[in-house]
């Protein structure tokens, strides 16, 4: 389970996420950006599959990536490539993290170990200093990147 310290700073996010203003300029979404769903072919995307989840709203759901994949310098990388306004970078992170709590509250359901791609994820949200996070706050196996993105 989250401790005190994790649970406060889940909530803290959340609030924030929550607040942040989107213009409501609907646009075309995949809603399903993960691993699973990138194609890479000689060190580069190649494709983007499974279009189950398509649909038309707030675009910040397909950036979910920036913590549930890349560490920090990538985060970066990514989100000033795609000149995320803070707002859009505050909803996406909601989306992150509502798509990895249900991934926790899965395994604890379960009463297994936290996946170590989840633990990862929580442990980039937490920690990341442009949501407020101060270092690294891991708790349960600190997790790692999944394995098709190392």
């Amino acid at each position: 389970m989250l401790d005190r310290k994790r649970a406060e700073r889940v909530r803290e996010l959340w609030k924030s996420a929550s607040a942040a203003p989107w213009d409501g300029r609907e646009v075309w979404f995949h809603g399903d950006v993960a691993v699973g769903n990138l194609l890479v072919r000689d060190g580069a995307l190649a494709a983007v599959i499974d279009f189950g989840t398509t649909g038309v709203g707030d675009p910040a759901c397909d950036l979910a990536i920036a913590w549930t994949v890349f560490e920090p310098g990538s985060r970066t990388v990514f989100l000033e490539t795609l000149d995320a306004d803070p707002s859009t970078v505050a909803r996406a992170s909601g989306w992150a993290l509502w798509k990895t709590l249900a991934g926790y509250a899965d395994d604890v359901d379960d009463g297994v170990d936290v996946r170590p791609d989840v633990a990862f994820a929580l442990d980039q949200l937490l920690s990341d200093p442009a949501l407020g996070g101060a270092g690294s706050v891991a708790g349960e196996g600190a997790g790692h990147r999944p394995e098709a993105c190392r």
